[in-house]
């Protein structure tokens, strides 16, 4: 946005993908916070982070390690370790069910 004609503060036009991507890395940020307090679904939400790059640059090393960490609580993280942020179990039954359509 423009100065106002009325003697305003300037504002910088900001675009949609910049508001986006810093929501992301906010989210992973927090996200983190509770993984690192010990917070089972955060931990493999910040594993998914890591592997998909999603709000943090690809690493799928740290990926597995977070996956790891969860898995000691319950082995089930493995089972979502590949999927993406905000992964819902439900659509693991829909994911098979196309696959055993095949």
């Amino acid at each position: 946005m423009e100065k106002s004609e009325s003697g305003g503060s300037e504002h910088k036009r900001v675009s949609l993908s910049e508001v986006v991507s810093d929501c992301v890395k906010r989210w992973f940020e927090e996200t983190l916070k509770e993984a690192r307090s010990g917070d089972f679904a955060m931990q493999v939400l910040v594993g998914q982070m890591y592997y998909n790059g999603y709000g943090v640059p690809r690493d799928a090393q740290k990926g597995r390690a977070w996956i790891s960490k969860a898995s000691r609580v319950r082995s089930s993280a493995w089972k979502v370790s590949e999927k993406r942020p905000g992964y819902n179990a439900s659509d693991s039954d829909s994911d098979d069910d196309v696959a055993d359509a095949r």
